[in-house]
């Protein structure tokens, strides 16, 4: 890819980042405006901001990669995402913009009165926000290292430092028109070079390759195995290696590998004739790309991880703390629900493109599913069909786009992160304390992604999921219909069922989980985390039903009532804070 393309195209989304993020500061003035755009955003504008931060490195390029690896069964996945907008749309998009809150702390506060409670919520918040920031630093590190052989922490720094400047310079003012700019410009970034892809591939005899069958390299290609990894061979096939295989050294010789499985020291290069089968690569429970194993997975576990999966994306969206927080932004209960059904229509658009480069990596890049940079599938597919300054320039898009991806999620997670810290961690609610919180939301996952290496794009943010599902879904749901909920039942509910989660996730990460069941139940635990936070919800809460806060029914008559029943039309909020727009 030429690098100066790749580099002009990056540098032009982080200008437009920054001069857009830069209106916000002249029109931000209040705290209103910094958290939640004075609650006078149109369902249009809202949804396309939406759609930005919520179409995340995961969707512009996670999904691309699991096709590649697993092809049409890994469809559901987009699915699952999308599908969580329904949930939203029925139970709770309404009721949350009516509670008036700010964050997730403010809604978990006011239901249930409980000083307690808001404080755990606000541990959960910054967690799942953390976890879902962490891909996308990586993610940008990956894309830059590709484009330009940068390392790979380069472009994690500066999301971060771009991220921070925005959203610190205007709060929600300002990334409302940067998400919303940056939706429109991945998905023309996705739209453009694939409908030249399909072209291309179309005209070149229409090679065709198979998802049941191992796929065939079209030309003589090198292959970097950056970790250790055991490799099957259906038939005997003859390369070139340098490095280890084995347990046997050779520089750049030829040698023939017997049928069956092979062992392949990290850092070795693999040089693969065209023609040649890619081997297939043999999975463990700890290597990172296992995960997303198909659902014909003999031994079962691979289905329960596919349940696993849709449970967290179809009831972790609602829990998403920078998704949760855009509700807030509507002028009524009207406004957000009219929002979602255009973010559902936004959002299913785009995820028709991902496949497309799934598809067609299978083809023409079959080598990321040997190397484990599946994920990269959609920058490299331009220079392997079209080539010339054509293919670079349109490599150069699907960069732009994917930059836009990190930039617009991180812009969101950064905002809800820092609105907690802020409030519940800094002692003033200021906007000069809000910046302050902006640079500590960025500082830790910054930190975290530059030690925490090879971890699957789409793999991290399922876990960020999961961790959302078991905690905020149940507290949103039982919070908004189930008038006996209280206090003590909440925070145990939370405790207990995101916090098993967060628990789970951590020891699979951290590579602590014992293989077998053991590991598959911790790796993908919305299967039992997420009853387990209802049943606990629900059970303290008969338990303590002594304990129910006194304006119980004033709070659900205002969840529930249209604001015109209920004479609230005024933006909720403090006007003109100390240090407001300085």
């Amino acid at each position: 890819m030429n690098q100066a393309y790749a580099v002009t195209a990056v540098a032009a989304v982080v200008l437009a980042t920054l001069l857009i993020g830069g209106l916000g500061l002249r029109i931000s003035r209040t705290t209103s405006d910094f958290y939640v755009a004075s609650r006078t955003v149109n369902p249009g504008l809202n949804a396309a901001a939406i759609s930005g931060e919520y179409l995340s490195a995961a969707s512009f390029l996670g999904i691309a990669g699991l096709v590649l690896l697993q092809g049409p069964d890994m469809l559901w996945y987009p699915v699952g995402y999308t599908a969580g907008y329904l949930v939203l749309l029925v139970l709770v998009a309404a009721p949350l913009r009516r509670s008036g809150a700010y964050t997730l702390s403010d809604f978990a506060e006011a239901r249930l009165e409980s000083a307690a409670a808001r404080r755990i919520a606000s541990l959960f918040v910054v967690g799942i926000g953390w976890l879902y920031l962490l891909p996308q630093l990586q993610g940008a590190g990956l894309t830059l290292e590709i484009l330009t052989g940068a390392p790979g922490w380069a472009g994690g720094v500066i999301v971060a430092l771009v991220v921070a400047g925005a959203v610190a310079a205007g709060g929600m003012r300002s990334i409302t028109f940067v998400q919303a700019f940056q939706y429109w410009l991945k998905l023309t970034a996705l739209l453009v070079p694939a409908l030249f892809l399909i072209a291309a591939w179309t005209g070149d005899d229409a090679p065709r390759a198979r998802f049941d069958a191992p796929a065939v390299l079209r030309e003589h290609t090198e292959v970097r195995i950056d970790d250790t990894v055991r490799i099957e061979l259906d038939r005997p096939l003859t390369l070139t290696v340098s490095g280890s295989v084995d347990g046997q050294e050779h520089h750049g010789r030829a040698l023939t590998l017997a049928e069956g499985g092979h062992r392949v020291g990290a850092g070795t290069v693999l040089g693969l004739p065209a023609g040649a089968r890619v081997p297939t690569r043999v999975t463990s429970e700890a290597d990172p790309a296992s995960w997303s194993q198909p659902l014909s997975a003999g031994d079962g576990h691979g289905l329960y991880a596919t349940y696993g999966l849709i449970l967290a994306t179809f009831l972790g969206t609602m829990g998403l703390p920078h998704v949760a927080v855009r509700f807030y932004t509507s002028p009524d209960g009207r406004a957000a629900r009219r929002t979602i059904l255009a973010v559902l229509g936004m959002v299913g658009v785009f995820y028709l493109l991902p496949p497309v480069y799934g598809a067609l990596g299978r083809i023409y890049a079959p080598e990321l599913a040997l190397t484990g940079d599946a994920d990269a599938a959609v920058l490299v597919l331009p220079e392997r069909i079209i080539g010339g300054t054509a293919g670079e320039l349109l490599g150069a898009l699907l960069a732009a786009g994917a930059f836009a991806a990190f930039l617009s999620t991180a812009s969101g997670l950064t905002m809800s992160v820092a609105g907690v810290i802020s409030q519940d961690v800094l002692p003033s609610r200021g906007v000069r304390h809000f910046r302050l919180a902006t640079l500590l939301a960025m500082a830790v996952p910054l930190a975290v992604s530059v030690v925490a290496t090879h971890v699957p794009v789409a793999d991290a943010v399922g876990l960020a999921f999961a961790v959302s599902a078991s905690s905020f879904c149940p507290l949103l749901v039982l919070g908004i219909w189930w008038r006996r909920l209280t206090p003590p039942g909440a925070v145990a509910g939370l405790i207990v069922g995101g916090g098993s989660a967060l628990t789970a996730v951590m020891a699979t990460r951290a590579g602590i989980a014992p293989e077998g069941w053991a590991h598959t139940l911790m790796a993908w635990p919305a299967v039992w985390s997420v009853p387990l936070g209802f049943l606990t919800m629900i059970a303290v809460s008969l338990a303590t039903a002594r304990r129910l806060p006194p304006g119980v029914d004033a709070t659900l008559a205002r969840l529930h009532l249209p604001e015109d029943l209920t004479g609230r039309h005024r933006p909720e909020g403090p006007e003109r804070p100390e240090g407001a727009g300085r």
